[in-house]
């Protein structure tokens, strides 16, 4: 059963592209704070880089349980339990005393997160109807998530400036009351689709998943073991759910051809994408000696060449235009790392930030609609969970990986050499779409 599109699509899909816009901001926007927070609650490196891993883990393993509560509770009224959540710890992480509460607020919002974002893609979905509407409205829904991972650098740096390392986390709670004030006024509220919850899949799936994260970013072989173990039970579940006619945790039919690879290349997607964002300003300050303020300023061309190329995506024929795209990041990537280490950034990194920012646009946009090309409408809350997953634990896991590679290099030549494996990633998930996608769409 689908929602009636409001009279007022706008103003609608600006209060649901706030709220993705809060969800990836929330991604960035501690890393520039990480030195500040360090000093302010001394932390050492190790617990450190746990203020980052509690959201991204908690985000990326929960999305599905999100996805799905959506669907059977109702997207507006899972998107706002989210909300609430959200803001709450954020407000909680700005307030934290000590490491351990702030790790725990991260993890609670990383929670939040995982609910209110799936159920706001789907509302989207089903406030607009498959057509050009739908296509304006993911090619939006691209240009603020681009346009957030790049605020995240700018305001973090601003934000830690003048008030401190709690501001980047308080900075949200208005945003998010405002985003959540003007959804539940302006969309109506969804019938539940029904069913159930498999809590018994959503834990072995939520444990499977921060089980092969954690061993990537820990060296963890234990843990690796235990993902696969998980995922494989998750799995075998799933599938004698679906036979018996029960409600597994992802239908049969949510695994069709097109969107399982769109979701795989979305992850592969996400690897380089919070890769680049991460990478970038770590060079910009630790190489080229640029300050946290100016780093994030010029984050400002990346953030508006992939807002434009969102913006734009919808016009362009599906696939040529996703391969391109795709190789384009991978050209933008490959001529970040000839950057000199006495480059300057109008010389040797203006000109890939545009290009992998436009690659990334596009390919955003397209593989986010064919993740739900089919999808039922009320399947849209756990499609949206799905094509969620699939970018924030492949950028979990593709971050381990570029470190791991950036650490087996000393100095400048670490970060030429995670910029070239992004590349490498982003050339082969062209190649990727160009064998998978029907040449017709």
């Amino acid at each position: 059963m689908s929602v009636p599109r409001p009279p007022r699509g706008g103003p609608v899909l600006a209060a649901l592209a706030t709220a993705q816009f809060l969800v990836v901001l929330s991604t960035s926007i501690v890393n520039v704070a990480l030195p500040s927070v360090a000093a302010g609650l001394d932390l050492p490196p190790a617990a450190l880089s746990w203020v980052v891993n509690a959201y991204v883990l908690a985000f990326g393993a929960l999305l599905l349980v999100g996805g799905r509560l959506a669907d059977v509770l109702g997207r507006r009224r899972t998107f706002a339990a989210g909300m609430t959540l959200f803001a709450v710890a954020s407000l909680a992480a700005g307030l934290a005393p000590n490491a351990a509460l702030l790790v725990a607020a991260r993890a609670a919002q990383g929670a939040g997160a995982a609910l209110l974002a799936p159920a706001a893609l789907g509302l989207v979905l089903l406030v607009f109807p498959p057509g050009p509407g739908r296509g304006r409205a993911l090619g939006v829904w691209g240009a603020v998530s681009g346009a957030g991972g790049a605020a995240g650098v700018l305001l973090g740096g601003l934000l830690t400036d003048l008030w401190g390392w709690p501001a980047v986390f308080h900075v949200t709670v208005p945003l998010a009351a405002a985003s959540l004030a003007a959804t539940l006024a302006l969309v109506p509220a969804d019938p539940p689709a029904g069913g159930s919850v498999d809590w018994t899949g959503a834990v072995s799936a939520t444990g499977g998943l921060v089980g092969l994260v954690y061993a990537v970013t820990a060296g963890n072989a234990a843990a690796g073991l235990a993902g696969v173990l998980l995922l494989g039970a998750f799995a075998l579940r799933q599938r004698r759910l679906g036979r018996s006619a029960r409600d597994p945790l992802v239908p049969s039919r949510l695994l069709r051809r097109g969107p399982v690879t769109a979701n795989l290349a979305m992850a592969l997607l996400g690897a380089v994408w919070i890769g680049l964002f991460y990478y970038l300003p770590l060079y910009q300050q630790n190489v080229l000696g640029h300050g946290p303020l100016e780093a994030g300023l010029t984050q400002l061309p990346l953030a508006g060449a992939i807002t434009l190329a969102s913006a734009v995506a919808p016009r362009l024929p599906v696939r040529a235009s996703l391969v391109a795209a795709l190789a384009a990041l991978a050209a933008g990537l490959a001529w970040l790392a000839r950057a000199p280490a006495d480059g300057t950034f109008p010389a040797d990194l203006l000109g890939p930030s545009l290009l992998a920012g436009a690659g990334i646009g596009i390919a955003f946009v397209h593989l986010t609609g064919l993740s739900a090309r089919g999808v039922a409408p009320a399947d849209s809350g756990l499609a949206g969970g799905l094509v969620n997953t699939a970018r924030q634990l492949g950028g979990a896991v593709g971050l381990a990986a570029l470190t791991a590679v950036a650490a087996g290099h000393a100095g400048p030549a670490g970060y030429r050499a995670a910029f070239l494996t992004a590349a490498a990633i982003a050339a082969l998930t062209s190649l990727f779409t160009l064998t998978t996608t029907r040449s017709t769409s």
